[in-house]
């Protein structure tokens, strides 16, 4: 018998982090792991935003530095880094944040559109806004990420090794 209360079995958990000055937050269950990060090998031809790729236990994980990518500016490497490993199609990609922050436990309910336009981002990479007592917490997408990721690959922006 499940003896956990009704508002409990919604609540979302958030694994927040922050890109520049801007707190963000995902679904923890998009994050396979969190590390430092690790040497890359820099790929030629790719997207600005693309950091390199990395080798993580036999696995190939694209490094993508996530303010670059959201128009927030480039990641500080000088002020230790994390990576957030998340799982895509087919593939690992590495989401280089500035630092990790806390698991906030959300009530989706509390969850609010993400304005069109927040803080310079585009709207379309967050699916809302979560308010706690003193943050605000923008939810990355992380699918429209990947899926924006995927398509540059598709239209020849993403790294070449033939050169």
């Amino acid at each position: 018998m499940n003896t956990q209360p009704e508002a409990e079995k919604n609540i979302l958990e958030l694994a927040t982090f922050y890109i520049g000055n801007a707190l963000c937050g995902m679904d923890i269950l998009k994050v396979q792991e969190i590390n430092k990060l690790m040497e890359m090998t820099k790929v030629p031809q790719a997207p600005d935003y693309v950091t390199g790729i990395l080798n993580l236990r036999g696995q190939i994980v694209t490094i993508v530095d996530l303010g670059k990518k959201l128009g927030l500016g480039e990641t500080d490497l000088g002020n230790d880094p994390r990576n957030i490993i998340v799982n895509a199609p087919g593939e690992h990609i590495g989401l280089l944040v500035l630092k990790i922050s806390d698991v906030v436990m959300a009530n989706p309910d509390r969850i609010e559109s993400a304005p069109a336009n927040m803080s310079g981002i585009q709207g379309t990479f967050f699916t809302g806004v979560y308010k706690t007592e003193d943050k605000l917490i923008g939810i990355l997408n992380v699918d429209e990420v990947l899926k924006m990721e995927k398509e540059g690959r598709h239209h020849g922006r993403a790294g070449n090794f033939d050169n």
